[in-house]
Order: C-alpha cells, then structure tokens, then sequence
C-alpha cells in the first residue's frame, strides 16, 4: 500500500526524461523500418541538434546568460575529434601545413569524440571564470566577443583548421542510433543537472542574484560549473555532428548557426527540458520545410530572381511572434511530467484516509 501512495510521486519526479525518450526512440524505429534514407538522415541530424540543443539549455537555460559561445564550443569539439580519429595519410593531405605531433596521433573515433569534449571543456574552463563573474549587458557582449576570436583563431590557424577551407577527409560514425543513443544520454545528463544541487544553485542565482547571494550561493562558482559542463557537451555533440557531416568549414561554427540555435532553445522554452526538446524539433521540421518550399520556387521558376535566405526570414519572423505570444517560449519553462497526462487524485477524506492506512 505503501508503494502504491509513493509511486506518483516517484513518476513525477522522474518521468520527464521518459515522456521525451520513449517517443523519440519509437519514432526513430519506425523510420528506420518504413522511411526514406533522405527523412533518416532529416531525424538523425534532429537528434545531434537536440544533444546542442540540450547542452545549451543546461546553461543558458538555468543561469539565463545568453550564451553566445556555444557554437564556439561545437567547432572546437569538432576538429578536435576530427584530427584526432583521421589517419595521418589523410590529415597531411587535407590539412598540409599541419603540425607533425598532431599528424601522428590517431585514435579510435568514439575516444576522439570524448576527447574533444573534454577539449573543449578545458578551454572553456581556461576562459571562463573572469566571464562568469560578469552579468547583464555586459556579460552578453563580452560573450559575443569571445566567439568573435573564436571565430577568427579557427579562421587564421591554418596548421589546425585549414583556415577559412574546407576541413575534410572525416570517416561517416555518425548512424541513425549512434545519434539517438547520444541524445538520450544528453537528454537524462541535463536533466538530472537541472534537479542536482549546482542546477537549482544556479537558477536561485537566474532568478534573484541578490539573495542568492544572500543565503551563501557562490554565483559565480556556479556559473562557471555550469559553462564548463554546457561546453563538455557542446563538444561532444559537435564530435558527433562533424562525423556526420564529414567536411566544414569555420562558418559551420558562427552567428547564422548561433541563431538556429538560439531559435530552437527560445521557440520552445529556456527554462526546461522540455521545452528544449519541443523547438527542437519544432525548428527542425520548420526549416526542412521551409527549404523544400524555397527549392520549388527557384526550380519551378517561377519567379525572374532565384530566392536565398526564405528558411532564415521566416524562422526569425516565427521566433519574433512566439516571444510576443509566449515570452518564456511555448512550455513557459515547466517540463513534461506525469501529472500532465492524467487528472490529479483528490485527497480523500480524514475518515477514509483513516480507514485506509489502517
């Protein structure tokens, strides 16, 4: 009987996670079984967006700081597991001017997507106390100036990078599964931070910084856990991108991708999981159609002038009415929990709660 009283309790603390994996792993059976390669690749690329997606939420979403560096930490965890999973006879003629040490090295490509994770994490941990102990305004620039020489270092370090061509020569890891085996791990990872200690920490300090403080909260140690893990998963998430894509280039790794991004964490809502999960997927549907739409009118010819930059257009319109209409994004910061699902047990009354126990 005891069981039976506890077990919503238990679901509603943890059900989040399965409401959203259940659906996303039946999906991906099904389409494996009856879709077209082109809509498995379509969902595939879904699922390494919402590892992105989820690794921003668990910052951004938890401290409220616009995190503009995130793309940056996606490029880093992308060529560092590129170089370090492609075979030497491969880095030397696609990046000719690359350092010998790094030719040498080649490991085993999952290492390699960890490892650039973690490459990423400690440039992020390199960088970002003094960022973090900055809020508001300031806080935002000076992140967005960050990516900036992010940008520019992947641009000019031609002995890493290849500079501003194309970085190639990647083997394809990245499957249907590999993909939606990576966003579950994600999706639980951050949402268990979120309910952890250094998560609601920080969203005590998102909240009010003030009395955060006030009752012992170190902001800014805080913040810096959290931009530390968000670019862990950053990286990790671009590792697995870039040995989807197989070839990119520095502008893979900056603001139009940055605003997509931001898109998809926005339209759906910051604040949660779930709401991460929902834009998405919600953008990610958006924009396929969107380009199919602006693929028709250019081949079709129907108008005198080729259209280019529709899918962008329209997403920022779609995002500017969802902030007018929802400012916390359509789920408004809640997850989805069980509760959601059916209609909450009235309490019984004092003498059948009585008669009950006993």
């Amino acid at each position: 009987m005891t069981r039976g009283i506890q077990a919503p309790g238990w679901l509603a603390k943890r059900s989040t996670v399965w409401i959203l994996l259940v659906p996303m792993v039946a999906v991906a059976g099904l389409l494996q079984l009856f879709a077209s390669s082109l809509v498995v690749d379509i969902y595939t690329q879904f699922c390494v967006n919402l590892m992105i997606v989820l690794a921003l939420q668990a910052f951004m979403g938890n401290s409220g700081i616009l995190a503009w560096t995130h793309v940056g930490w996606m490029g880093i965890g992308a060529y560092a597991s590129g170089i370090l999973s492609m075979a030497p006879m491969v880095k030397s003629l696609g990046v000719p001017n690359m350092y010998p040490a790094l030719v040498e090295i080649q490991v085993p490509i999952l290492l390699a997507i960890v490892l650039g994770g973690v490459v990423a994490a400690l440039v992020a941990a390199l960088i970002g106390w003094p960022l973090m102990r900055l809020s508001d305004a300031v806080g935002v620039i000076t992140l967005f100036a960050t990516l900036i020489v992010m940008h520019v270092v992947m641009t000019q370090w031609d002995n890493v990078t290849n500079g501003p061509r194309t970085f190639f020569g990647l083997q394809k890891f990245t499957t249907l599964w590999i993909a939606v085996i990576g966003a579950a791990i994600v999706l639980y990872v951050v949402h268990w931070y979120r309910e952890s200690s250094p998560g609601l920490r920080l969203r005590a300090s998102r909240d009010d910084r003030y009395a955060a403080m006030a009752v012992g909260i170190n902001v800014v140690q805080v913040r810096y856990i959290g931009f530390v893990f968000s670019a862990l998963l950053a990286g990790m998430a671009g590792g697995l991108w870039a040995h989807l894509i197989t070839s990119f280039s520095p502008k893979a790794f900056y603001i139009l991708e940055m605003f997509v991004l931001l898109a998809m964490l926005v339209i759906g809502g910051q604040g949660s999981v779930s709401g991460a999960f929902l834009g998405t997927a919600i953008v990610t549907a958006a924009r396929q159609f969107l380009l199919q739409v602006e693929a028709g009118i250019n081949n079709s010819g129907a108008l005198t002038l080729e259209v280019f930059g529709l899918t962008d257009i329209v997403m920022a319109i779609f995002m500017v009415v969802v902030l007018i209409w929802r400012p916390n994004g359509i789920v408004g910061g809640r997850e989805f929990t069980w509760p959601l699902f059916r209609r909450r047990m009235k309490p019984a009354a004092d003498g059948a709660t009585g008669s009950q126990q006993t």
